[in-house]
């Protein structure tokens, strides 16, 4: 009975010290905000980088993080404009950029997407429905309630706002937004600057969509482009030209690899596939191996 009794105490002590380390974590994090032009402003929490661009009489939101930042993302927003939020645009489906979609989908915020990202989302979150984590009322406000196929443009008295599908590159609902006039793109995650990608080969990603996502970013960017990337600082058009560079010589190295009968396993180990580039991009979440894999699975499924 002793023992029992030590034993519940140490998995109540493990668990509130999980719960404070969590709570401290969310308290540390800080939504950091920087000015790209006149109207468009990228924050920087904990997740994919939103794009804010402040309008004529409202607000358009590209993205929005995880469901438990909502509230400082808001206060961020707030600091910038008092103006409500028109709509706000998912470049993709992953939590760390739709988590707060139930947070900000109100009567004056329309939730916009591509399809695959709708029907992701939906999936994601039916799961979570039946688990009993989320109300319906919940569910229904994840949801993207306006959707497109290939692209969708927006006006606001002279600013043009383009958004255009880009096909199985991230995952296969990615879209990129470009604001015309204030010559802003924000590319999600079709564009990870200064670190290796992650590409989802299981949400229909792959290695030459993303290859090809970045090209046509440059058909359509400038010099003077500011790109808001998925993760990562704001980037120029030689950043991403440096990227997409990159990119092509790691594929090249793993076709040969491929060429030559190399197995998985001897690609995942084989540093010198991606040597030159391995201290400047492979430390932060994707590491080197884990990029080759990826990779080198994508390579043998085209």
């Amino acid at each position: 009975m002793i023992f029992y009794k030590t034993k519940v105490r140490f998995l109540i002590f493990i668990s509130s010290l999980c719960f404070s380390l969590l709570s401290a974590q969310d308290q540390e994090i800080i939504v950091s905000i920087d000015k790209l032009s006149n109207d468009v402003y990228m924050l920087t929490g904990q997740g994919g980088n939103i794009g804010i661009y402040i309008g004529q009489k409202n607000v358009f939101m590209i993205d929005d993080q995880f469901d438990r930042l909502s509230d400082k993302i808001k206060a961020a927003i707030a600091s910038l404009t008092n103006k409500p939020i028109a709509f706000l645009f998912n470049t993709h489906m992953h939590g760390d950029h739709t988590g707060g979609n139930a947070n900000f989908n109100t009567d004056l915020t329309t939730v916009v997407a591509h399809n695959n990202v709708r029907k992701r989302v939906m999936a994601s979150q039916q799961k979570r429905l039946d688990d009993k984590k989320i109300t319906m009322a919940y569910y229904s406000k994840m949801l993207p309630e306006v959707t497109f196929s290939e692209d969708i443009t927006f006006f606001d008295k002279d600013e043009t706002i383009m958004a255009f599908h880009v096909h199985n590159a991230h995952t296969d609902g990615d879209a990129m937004v470009y604001f015309v006039n204030n010559d802003v793109i924000h590319m999600g995650d079709t564009f990870f600057a200064g670190r290796y990608p992650y590409i989802d080969l299981k949400s229909g990603g792959s290695l030459q969509g993303f290859i090809d996502a970045h090209k046509k970013a440059l058909m359509i960017i400038s010099e003077e482009t500011k790109i808001i990337p998925g993760h990562g600082r704001p980037s120029t058009k030689k950043d991403l030209e440096s990227y997409v560079s990159m990119l092509e010589d790691i594929k090249t190295n793993i076709m040969a690899a491929i060429a030559a009968g190399k197995s998985l396993e001897e690609v995942k180990s084989d540093k010198s596939i991606s040597a030159a580039y391995d201290n400047t991009h492979g430390n932060s979440f994707i590491k080197p191996e884990v990029m080759r894999e990826t990779f080198y699975k994508s390579l043998k499924n085209e």
